[in-house]
Order: structure tokens, then sequence, then C-alpha cells
């Protein structure tokens, strides 16, 4: 199995290259900028030629989802016309294209998780390019998989579980939301996940079951547990001294309204591939493990 890794910087992508060189049956090969540039056909095709895949995994996007809010047009470029552009050059070849995509494209106004056939009502700019670029991929290329994911996380990057774990106590608690919910996801617990995926992709052929799957960590958090979970697991006296103090959104003002309500049904995926993600937990505990080594 040939996978094409479309973006190389951001979580599940790094995931991705680390969890795909340890399975025998994987050939990857991950490409972000300048190399594979969503903006610019000639790069894809150029990509695309070169590495011959025979699934294209697209986690290439623009996710600064404040800045989308005065920049519409560079999360539309990536989000919108780079996933379209991926989409058909990958079906000019016949191959299929796993599509990571977003729990933004709910308004997380609805009191129970989301399942895929709820109606999508984006609130942000960035849940709205990432819901034009889903349709933009099932309008480009028939032998599509799109996974919306919440609340990813990880040792990688910047990201929530990153700025906690760098805190430094300093006499004051850290101002934690407590009210809004999802599902924590580890970017490798994805990452396994996706590469499972793209086997039963490759195994099933021309019988692929394509449409869209929620793939999140099971269970469900705020981000004030979230961070409580990180703290408890992480072994050094300096984060065992910090504190957290939970406040409301409205104390923390973003440009980008956040979703109360991320949290996303999963059981279509198990119901199809047979998958289904640890629960969240076990990704904090995991995350902090590995920070702690480096």
């Amino acid at each position: 199995m040939r996978l094409l890794i479309a973006g190389w910087h951001g979580q599940v992508a790094r995931a991705l290259m680390e969890a795909a060189p340890s399975a025998a049956d994987v050939r990857s090969l991950a490409v972000g900028r300048p190399a594979l540039d969503l903006r610019d056909p000639r790069s894809i095709e150029r990509v695309l030629n070169d590495a011959q895949p025979n699934i294209v995994i697209n986690s290439a996007a623009y996710t600064a989802v404040d800045k989308a809010e005065v920049e519409p047009e560079r999360a539309v470029s990536l989000n919108v016309d780079g996933a379209r552009m991926l989409a058909r050059a990958a079906a000019r070849r016949g191959v299929p294209m796993i599509h990571l995509s977003t729990h933004y494209v709910y308004d997380g106004s609805k009191p129970t998780p989301y399942v895929e056939g709820d109606d999508t009502k984006p609130t942000t700019v960035f849940g709205q390019s990432k819901l034009d670029g889903e349709r933009a991929v099932m309008e480009e290329n028939a032998r599509h998989i799109i996974l919306r994911t919440s609340w990813v996380f990880s040792e990688f990057g910047r990201n929530f579980a990153t700025r906690l774990l760098g805190a430094t106590p300093a006499g004051e608690p850290l101002r934690i939301v407590a009210d809004q919910h999802g599902n924590p996801t580890y970017a490798p617990h994805l990452a396994t996940a996706i590469l499972a995926i793209a086997r039963q992709v490759k195994a099933r052929g021309s019988a692929m079951p394509t449409g869209i799957y929620h793939a999140a960590g099971e269970g469900s958090a705020t981000w004030a547990e979230l961070a409580r979970e990180l703290i408890a697991c992480a072994t050094g006296p300096a984060m065992k001294n910090l504190k957290v103090e939970l406040i409301a959104s409205a104390e923390y003002p973003t440009r980008a309204a956040r979703p109360v309500n991320s949290e996303l049904d999963c059981r279509k995926l198990d119901a199809v591939f047979g998958l289904r993600l640890p629960p969240w937990q076990e990704g904090a505990k995991a995350c902090v493990a590995r920070a702690d080594s480096k």
C-alpha cells in the first residue's frame, strides 16, 4: 500500500509518519509546502506523478480558527480549493482519498452527540471552509472517505496539550473553559485508525464504503477535565503543582465562537470498519509519557 499524505507539519500527519513505517505493508510519503502546495495544481500533479500512490490522505488544512475570521480567503484557498484540486487529481488516476474534517461543521447546539446525518450549520469561517471542502472532495472524487474528528491533541507542535504541559506554576491557577464538551482525540490513535481504514479501502477496491464518518476518541470531556487528566498523568513536581480554575466560555472570549457541544457519535465507523478509537484518557496518558521522555 502506497500512501501519499498531504501535509507534514500537522499533528495527524506527524503521527501517520510515525505509525506507517512500523507497518510492513505500508510505504508512505508525507509532502507539504513548498514541494506540495495545494494552491498550485502543477505541484499537485508533479507529486502525484512522482509518488504513484494508491491512496491519498489529505491532512493538510488551514486550521487557524480565529485568524480565519479576518483572512477567509486563505482558509478557502486551502480547505476548499486545495482539497478540490487534490481530490480531482487523485480521481483522474483512479486513486481514493481519505480527507480529514472537523466538528466545526456543526453549530454545537445539539444536546446529544452528533451523528453523520445531522444538519451542518457552521458558525465560523473555518467551519464553513471545512464543510465546503468536504463537498468539494465528494463532488470531485467518487472514491472518498471523509473523517470528521474532534479536539485533536498530542505531544507534537502547538496544541492544547503541549501548551498545558509547557506551563509552569506561577501562583495563579490555569483558567480553563469548563462549559464546552467534546471528544478529546489523541493524534496517534487517530493515525492508527486512518491506516486501518486505508487498508480496508485498498482491500475492498471498487466496493469500498464511501461517505462521511466520525472518528474521535471514545468518551467525552470538557477542556477543564482534559487539563486535569493531563496534569494527573504527569510525573514532574512542577506539573503536579499546577492548579485549574474552571471558567465559562464568556470569560475566555475568542474571535471565532467555539461550539458548546463538539461530541461526535462514532458508531457508524465501528459498524462499517469495525474500528473504535481508544478512550481519550488513554491518549492523555500516552501523550504525557511521550512528552516526559523528550
